[in-house]
Formats: structure tokens, C-alpha cells, sequence
């Protein structure tokens, strides 16, 4: 028994070791004897090798081993007998982050006499860490580094001359041209600052000390190099001096205006990157002074003073001319200059936060300028905005057709254009701010195991399907603006009893199909946006299932209507704007969806008729329309001379532009149709293009009535002729007989006139 425990107690021993949560010893001492009195525990390191493991086995005697596993059990129960500190609510995190920051604050005003005494201090370690050689030679190369530098920036922008070949006038009248000419401007300057830089670092490296360079580069990239580089973005933007290539919305006075804070923004971001790096290279810490406080405060107030000393030239720039722009884009503009005043006053919490509480891995991306950055995109981003409505205005194609219809499938496929570029230009904003801050997007969303793994997943999966919605609903709206109004019909063009002309196939099917798609994908990926939350659906697509079931079993007649309708749209039935005749509701086809459609009578009513109790459909719109006229003459007009004159009218309509293209066959005479008791019956008809027919008919009417007046033919009236016997002694009748004839005379017309006379 004793051989079995003495190997156990020594694995026991070991492993306690190895897991328990005493503080580590820094090496490994010699074990003493197992002679008399109680053995003392060996020390044992954390970081064993399995030979140290091996040796430590052999070598270890009974005493030792219940000595160590004592002590470690022992530490074990005390570390089981610390209680954990409780979780802190929102409100106590809340309060102790801004007691935190408030004595950051204070701190920070109390070392405000520190500020001349340290920096004095950095600039003397500076002098005594160069000596005044070395400060001699650092000022003096730099100046020739600068001078060699810029000779090589002017001599590339003079080789690249040749980009700016003309100047393509005002922007209103060419604005690719004028978006050409600033492009090709920036890229000039951009090129000019990249030469200028590389060359002023190929020089300095050969005419500079390491220990020099690590106060050149500072001062090159941040005094220098990054103020020109906002001065180029601005003048591409703003073009200060050009406002007739001007591409944002903005007056002389504010684009200058902006342009000149603008540089001097990017010169105190500058200047207070350098300082934070002189500082550190010499010694001063800037926690003891405190410096990068009050710079970093200065640059975010300098920002909310821009903001609202150019309040109404950043809202007129954010609002842009596009004179389609909605509520959303005016209110956009209103509150932006708030919105960037906003935008300082968080980004400069944000900061003082960490600094607070010294997040060491933070305040490194805060040192590199990652605020600075953050700041700039979430500034940028109302501007980008409206640069796309800009672009989307001037870059969409041309409208398709004309009249109503195509102007509303114009706007909506502006505002799709548009939509999917505000979702593009919020992905890159996002990816910017992530690679400031040093966070890989892609490692995060492809972890999945935390919340915000599974937040990242839900918005890209988001994302792609509402673009993927926008771009279907964006073809599919070109496809149906192109149908609508490729038959030319004018939206105040009168249906009359008969309808009008009916849409094309494809008019009728592609809404209900823009309706399918869009429920499609949604609800696929609104299932894989809950999917990448964590949540099960399962459950969900297992409800579906038996929502399926019960539709199929409870619902047969909605079945049978969806059924109907699509046997319908395969048979090519009816089409929207069609006349249509079913069981005896007759109206033109205004409306239909997956289970029904809506006939709107030429009276107004409009009646709902599901698919399923569709017996039979009668379409007097489909392909031509033979509209027949009848006219009745007096009985002694001459038949041969109304038909010349229907051929005469049929001609001149053939040969008007205005009514030539509704016409299929033209408006003929087809002679002596009936007689009645009033005259001659003569008809005539035409053939006409659906909806065409009832506009032709007016003017057919109209030409008639001129010609017959114009060659003496009168139409045939119903006349009451009364024979009186001695008519010739008509003059001398009294006045009561006149009263008498013509009381007769009446009577015998209400007789003619009544029903069934």
C-alpha cells in the first residue's frame, strides 16, 4: 500500500503545483534533506520543462511531498474563501468613469505652470542630447533636404503638365469635364507631395544622423507634408478660386472661408502630433505636463468654431441643387452643422475616457491620431452624401419615354442609385475607422463567438441583402419604366366605355414579380441575420412549415385563387390598362396582385375579382378595336356624296401626324346601313389601336358635321306634319283656333313619342 501512495502523493504534489495561483519564484533552489524535524516545502517554478517535471519527481521525498501538497491545498481553500468583487452596474461604471475623468480634469489644470517649466526642460534636453553642432547640422540639412525636395516636386509637376490639357469651362454646363480637370489637378499634387517626400527621405538619410532623423521626420511629415496634403483635398473639393468648378454647392465667400480653416486645422493636428513625439524623444512624458490636453482640446473647440461660424454655408453645401432632393436630405443638411459639432464634443470624451482610465492598447491607436481620423470620416461621411447625390444626378442615364409615368420611374431609380451608394459609403467609412483603431473586421465577424463577432456578421449580412434588394427593385423599375412608355400613351389620354390601351406583358408581370423578389429576400436574410445573432431558427422554419400546411389545408379557396392567377398570367389573359369583361363587371384592369385584381369602371367604381371565381374573361383591348359610326340623313341625300366625303376625312386623318399613328385602317364609308321613319341610316367605320379609338372617333365626329354643313346636308330630325284643310284661309283664323291646331299637334307628337306607339 505504501508503494502504491508514495508515486500517487508525488503526481499529486506535482500537479498542485503547476495549477495553483501562488505567486511565482524566480528560480529554483536546492531541496534540503529529509533528516529530522518536519520537511519544509520545496519551491517550485511555474515554468517547468518535462525534464525539470522528470527531475523533480526523483527527487522529491515522502516528507517533501505532503509538505507541498499541503501548502498548496492550503492556498487553494483560501483563494476558494475570496469573495469576488460584485459586478458593477451601468449607472456605478457610468459614475466612476466620470469621477475618473473629472480628476483627469483637475489633474490637468493643476500642472497648467508645468507646461513652460517641462517644455522648457524637453528643449533642453534636446540642445543637450545634439549639442549646438548637431543642432546646427540638423537645421541646416533639413533646409537642404526641403530645397532638394521641392526642386524635385516642381520638376514632376512641370513633366506631368500634360495632364491638364484644357480647362473644360463652367461645371453646371460639362461637369465630367470639370470632375476630369480637378481629378487631374489633385492627382498632380498628390504626385508632387509623394516625390517630395521620398526625396526629402533619400536625402536625409545620407546627410543626417539616425539620432537627427528621429527629429526631421516628425517635423517633415507633420508641419509639412500633412498640411499640403489637406490643402490639395480641400482645393479639389472646395476650389476655392474656380467657383465655376466648384462641385459642392457653396459660395465664394464660404468656400474660402472653409478652405483657409481648413489648413489650419490639419497645421494644429500637425503641430500637436510633433510636439507629443519631441516631447517623448526628450524625455518629458506628457502625463507630467499635460500638454496633450489642452492641444487636443483646442483642435476639437477650433472644430465646433468652424462648425458654427459656417453654419448656413454648410447646410446650403449639404443640401446641394438637385432639386429631387426629399425631406430626409433637407434635415440632413439643416442639423449637419450641429452634427459636427456633436461629432468633436464625443470623439474629445471619447479620448478623455481613456485617457482616464489608461487603456494602454487605446492610447497607443490615440497617439498614432486614430481620433483625429475617426473624426474626419464621421465628419465626412453628410459630405459624402451629398456627393453622391451629385454624382447620381449627373451620371444617371437618360430618362426613358416621356410623360408621368417616366419621370416617377426616373426619381425612383435616382433615389435607388442613391440609396445603394449611401450603404456602400457607410461600409468604407466603417472599414476606415476600424483600420485606425487597428481592428481586423474580418477576424472579429469571423470569431462569431462574441457579441460583437455577431453584431459585425448581422450588419455585413444586412448590408448585402439590402443591396441586393435595391439592385433587383432598380432593374427591375428600368424594365418596367421602358415598358410603360413604350407605347407613347398620355396619362391624361381618355379611356372612355370601351378602355384603353393595355400594358405589355411584361408590365403586368414584372411588379408581381418585384413584389416576390423583394419578399424573398427578405426573408432570407433576415433568417441569416437572426442565424449569425445566435439565434436558432430552426424553430422558425419549422413554423413556417406548419404555417404552409395549414394554408394549404384552411385556405384551399386563397390556393385556388394564387392557382388561377398564375394559369391566368401564363394564358396571357389580361394585362393592366386592358378593357376586360368578367361575368358581367366590366372595367379596365388597374391592378393586380397574387391572388386578385381590380377593375376600375369607366364610371369610377372599382371592383375586386379573385382569380378563383373567374368563369370567363372577355378583352376588348387586345391587339385592334373596329369602332362603327352611323349617321342619319334625310331621305333624298344623295348615298355616293356622303361616301366621298367619309373617304375625303379618312384621308386627311391618315395624313395628319397627330392621328395617323392610332389608326390601323382608316375611316371609310360601308354605305345604306337602315331606314327608318325619320331618314337614311349611312354607316362608317375604322380600325383603331386599343385606347386610340375613342380620341378618333371626336375628331371624326367634328370633321362630319363641318363637311355635311359645308355641302348643304342636314342630319335627319323627326318632324310632325299636320294637314289642315283650307290652309290658305290661315290668316284670318282667330286665336282660338290657332290655340286649337296646335294643342292637336301636340298631342298627336306625345302619341308618336310614347312607348309602344
Amino acid at each position: 500500500m505504501r508503494q502504491f501512495m508514495k508515486p500517487l502523493l508525488k503526481v499529486l504534489a506535482l500537479l498542485a503545483a503547476l495549477i495553483s495561483i501562488s505567486a511565482p519564484l524566480s528560480a529554483q533552489v536546492p531541496l534540503p534533506s529529509s533528516g529530522g524535524g518536519a520537511a519544509a516545502a520545496p519551491t517550485v517554478p511555474d515554468d517547468l520543462t518535462p525534464d525539470q517535471v522528470d527531475g523533480l519527481v526523483a527527487r522529491l521525498s515522502d516528507d517533501q511531498v505532503r509538505a507541498l501538497l499541503l501548502e498548496r491545498l492550503d492556498a487553494v481553500a483560501q483563494a476558494a474563501q475570496v469573495q469576488p468583487e460584485p459586478r458593477k452596474g451601468p449607472i456605478a461604471r457610468v459614475g466612476d468613469a466620470a469621477k475618473a475623468m473629472i480628476a483627469s480634469w483637475l489633474d490637468a489644470v493643476r500642472k497648467v505652470p508645468l507646461l513652460v517649466s517641462k517644455q522648457a526642460e524637453a528643449l533642453s534636453n534636446f540642445s543637450a542630447k545634439l549639442g549646438g553642432s548637431g543642432i546646427a547640422t540638423l537645421f541646416g540639412y533639413t533646409l537642404l533636404a526641403l530645397a532638394i525636395g521641392f526642386a524635385a516636386e516642381k520638376l514632376a509637376v512641370y513633366v506631368t503638365r500634360s495632364w491638364i490639357k484644357a480647362d473644360p469651362g463652367s461645371a453646371a454646363d460639362n461637369l465630367r469635364g470639370a470632375v476630369s480637370f480637378l481629378f487631374r489637378r489633385f492627382c498632380r499634387e498628390v504626385l508632387g507631395l509623394v516625390v517630395f517626400y521620398y526625396v526629402l527621405v533619400f536625402v536625409g538619410r545620407r546627410l543626417l544622423e539616425p539620432e537627427q532623423i528621429a527629429y526631421a521626420a516628425p517635423f517633415v511629415l507633420y508641419l509639412i507634408w500633412l498640411p499640403r496634403l489637406g490643402a490639395a483635398i480641400s482645393r479639389f473639393i472646395l476650389a476655392p478660386n474656380r467657383a465655376d468648378l466648384r462641385l459642392v454647392n457653396a459660395s465664394d465667400h464660404w468656400a474660402r472661408f472653409l478652405h483657409r480653416n481648413q489648413i489650419g486645422l490639419f497645421l494644429l493636428i500637425g503641430f500637436t502630433l510633433f510636439i507629443v513625439t519631441f516631447n517623448n524623444l526628450n524625455g518629458v512624458a506628457m502625463g507630467e505636463m499635460r500638454l496633450g490636453f489642452w492641444l487636443n482640446t483646442s483642435i476639437h473647440v477650433y472644430i465646433a468654431l468652424i462648425a458654427w461660424t459656417a453654419r448656413s454655408g454648410l447646410t446650403e453645401m449639404m443640401r446641394g441643387d438637385d432639386p429631387d432632393r426629399t425631406r430626409f436630405d433637407d434635415k440632413i443638411a439643416t442639423y449637419y452643422p450641429y452634427f459636427a459639432i456633436a461629432v468633436s464634443a464625443v470623439v474629445w470624451l471619447i479620448v478623455e475616457y481613456f485617457v482616464a482610465i489608461q487603456e494602454i492598447p487605446v492610447l497607443r491607436n490615440i497617439g498614432a491620431g486614430a481620433h483625429y481620423t475617426t473624426m474626419f470620416w464621421l465628419l465626412m461621411a453628410p459630405a459624402i452624401d451629398t456627393l453622391i447625390r451629385g454624382l447620381v444626378r449627373h451620371l444617371q442615364p437618360p430618362i426613358i419615354g416621356t410623360g408621368a409615368i417616366a419621370e416617377q420611374a426616373y426619381r425612383a431609380t435616382k433615389r435607388s442609385y442613391i440609396r445603394i451608394g449611401r450603404v456602400l459609403a457607410g461600409i468604407f467609412v466603417i472599414l476606415m475607422i476600424a483600420n485606425a483603431w487597428q481592428i481586423d473586421l474580418r477576424q472579429v465577424a469571423g470569431a462569431g463567438t462574441d457579441l460583437g463577432g455577431a453584431v459585425i456578421q448581422f450588419l455585413m449580412i444586412a448590408a448585402v441583402g439590402y443591396i441586393l434588394n435595391e439592385m433587383v427593385s432598380l432593374w427591375i423599375n428600368r424594365q418596367l419604366a421602358r415598358e410603360q412608355t413604350a407605347a407613347n400613351q398620355s396619362p391624361d389620354e381618355e379611356a372612355g366605355e370601351g378602355g384603353g390601351a393595355g400594358g405589355s406583358r411584361l408590365a403586368t408581370v414584372l411588379p408581381l414579380l418585384r413584389m416576390t423578389a423583394q419578399a424573398a429576400i427578405a426573408v432570407i436574410f433576415a433568417l441569416l441575420a437572426l442565424g449569425a445573432l445566435g439565434l436558432d431558427i430552426t424553430p422558425l422554419l419549422a413554423g413556417a412549415g406548419i404555417l404552409g400546411l395549414a394554408i394549404g389545408f384552411g385556405a384551399q379557396k386563397l390556393v385556388a385563387d394564387i392557382v388561377g392567377g398564375v394559369f391566368f398570367l401564363i394564358d396571357d389573359a389580361f394585362r393592366v390598362g386592358e378593357y376586360v369583361d368578367v361575368g358581367g363587371t366590366t372595367g379596365t384592369v388597374e391592378k393586380i396582385s397574387i391572388r386578385s385584381m381590380q377593375l376600375r369602371h369607366h364610371r369610377g367604381p372599382v371592383h375586386t375579382i379573385p382569380y378563383g371565381e373567374i368563369a370567363k374573361l372577355t378583352n376588348f383591348s387586345r391587339d385592334w378595336v373596329i369602332m362603327k359610326l352611323k349617321f342619319t340623313v334625310p331621305f333624298d341625300t344623295d348615298p355616293n356624296k356622303v361616301k366621298k366625303i367619309f373617304k375625303k376625312i379618312g384621308a386627311e386623318m391618315m395624313a395628319d401626324p397627330t392621328h395617323a399613328e392610332g389608326f390601323l385602317q382608316p375611316f371609310k364609308s360601308q354605305g345604306v346601313f337602315d331606314f327608318d321613319d325619320v331618314g337614311m341610316i349611312i354607316r362608317g367605320k375604322f380600325m383603331a389601336k386599343p385606347g386610340k379609338q375613342f380620341t378618333l372617333r371626336k375628331e371624326i365626329f367634328n370633321k362630319v358635321k363641318a363637311e355635311f354643313k359645308a355641302n348643304g346636308i342636314d342630319f335627319a330630325r323627326r318632324e310632325v306634319r299636320v294637314a289642315i284643310p283650307g290652309l290658305d284661309e290661315a290668316e284670318h283664323m282667330t286665336p282660338e283656333q290657332k290655340s286649337a291646331v296646335a294643342a292637336a299637334a301636340a298631342s298627336q307628337t306625345a302619341n308618336e313619342q310614347a312607348p309602344g306607339s
